[in-house]
């Protein structure tokens, strides 16, 4: 059991790691594969000739040069109406905006999962671990509400909750990294109590805790 558990944790993250690089590392071979199949080398039993690592790289470097011009006015104005034409497109707009605020809920300004705090939804006294991700939702005819996201352990899924204000207390001592981990593990992550030395008082909602 002692080796079970010190193997399987690096296993289980080379794994992961190899198989995201696979797949990053692929994906430009195959797309060109699939649309320029005259550009690709083959083997003598038919299969592609590729090199590993050059995908990875391409993806990468290609990244940073969108996120880099996309600064740029005439880009940025290009990208808008790329955006906006997506958005209005039947069909797709529901997929590409679902996607958009995805991965915007994660990184650049429209981050989500910043604001850290406890929420009790079930019981006075209980609290669970979540995430502000809206302050106002009076489009839904709640007034007074915010809009809490509560990741279950041990998965990537979670729930939303509208629960009143007095209801909330911001984790002002404990980032939003360490927030998230300690709700997936199901509490079994341990947080350094010298660098975060204390959390909420019951009294400290989020009403009267600075954001």
């Amino acid at each position: 059991m002692q080796g079970l558990i010190i193997i399987a944790p690096i296993v289980i993250t080379a794994w992961a790691v190899a198989a995201l690089f696979n797949f990053i590392d692929n994906i430009l071979p195959d797309l060109v594969t699939n649309i320029f199949p005259n550009l690709i080398w083959f083997d003598s039993k038919g299969n592609p000739i590729k090199i590993p690592g050059i995908g990875f790289v391409l993806v990468i470097f290609i990244l940073m040069l969108v996120g880099y011009i996309s600064s740029s006015f005439i880009v940025g104005r290009l990208v808008a109406l790329f955006d906006k034409i997506l958005q209005n497109t039947p069909g797709i707009n529901l997929i590409y905006s679902t996607l958009k605020d995805f991965f915007e809920a994660f990184a650049g300004n429209k981050r989500k999962f910043n604001k850290a705090v406890l929420v009790s939804t079930e019981a006075e006294d209980v609290w669970q671990v979540g995430f502000i991700t809206q302050e106002e939702v009076s489009e839904f005819g709640l007034t007074g509400y915010v809009a809490v996201y509560v990741p279950q352990s041990y998965a990537f899924t979670g729930r939303l909750y509208f629960v009143k204000r007095e209801r909330v207390r911001v984790l002002t001592h404990i980032s939003s990294t360490e927030a998230m981990k300690f709700a997936i593990s199901g509490g079994v992550t341990e947080i350094d109590e010298e660098i975060h030395p204390q959390v909420p008082s019951a009294n400290q909602n989020i009403n009267n805790t600075p954001g």
